[in-house]
């Protein structure tokens, strides 16, 4: 690993860590209450104005950066996760692994699936069935069948009584 690179992350690391805690927001109160304080010494200047405005600038800059950062890394470390969990789950549809990179139509082509899907499972009788991707509209052409032959012998059984 690059020596750059590991003192980069661990900085950013920290900083994260930092500014997401208490004594972070603790030592941003205090500064502004130390520059609220000093107004009077400087007269309220254009000066001790430009101070917090350009510290505040700089800090938000540089923060808006090391949020992505976060965001980013945090975003990765969950999609693998839910990627070994779809690995592993032999019920799972593994074309789900790596969604992420789709397109933004072919994610809303695959959430409309999954509306119809919620649909079909109100339709169950047993909550504990499930569905991948892969096999939800061959089962449930599957039942439906079932159901029908289902419902046509007893049709015929109940002519047979008559």
């Amino acid at each position: 690993m690059d020596i750059k690179h590991s003192f980069f992350e661990r900085f950013s690391n920290k900083a994260t860590a930092f500014t997401g805690s208490s004594i972070g927001l603790i030592c941003a109160l205090m500064i502004v209450l130390i520059w609220g304080i000093t107004g009077p010494l400087f007269h309220f200047s254009d000066d001790w104005q430009l101070v917090i405005n350009t510290g505040t600038n700089v800090i938000t800059f540089v923060m808006v950066f090391l949020i992505q950062r976060s965001q980013n890394k945090d975003s990765k470390a969950m999609q693998l996760k839910l990627n070994e969990l779809i690995a592993a789950n032999d019920k799972a549809s593994n074309r789900m692994v790596d969604i992420e990179d789709l397109t933004e139509g072919e994610l809303d082509e695959l959430r409309d699936f999954y509306k119809r899907l919620a649909i079909l499972a109100g339709q169950e009788d047993d909550i504990h069935r499930s569905h991948s991707i892969d096999a939800a509209k061959e089962i449930h052409l599957a039942k439906k069948q079932y159901s029908r032959a289902l419902n046509e012998n007893r049709m015929k059984m109940g002519s047979n009584e008559v």
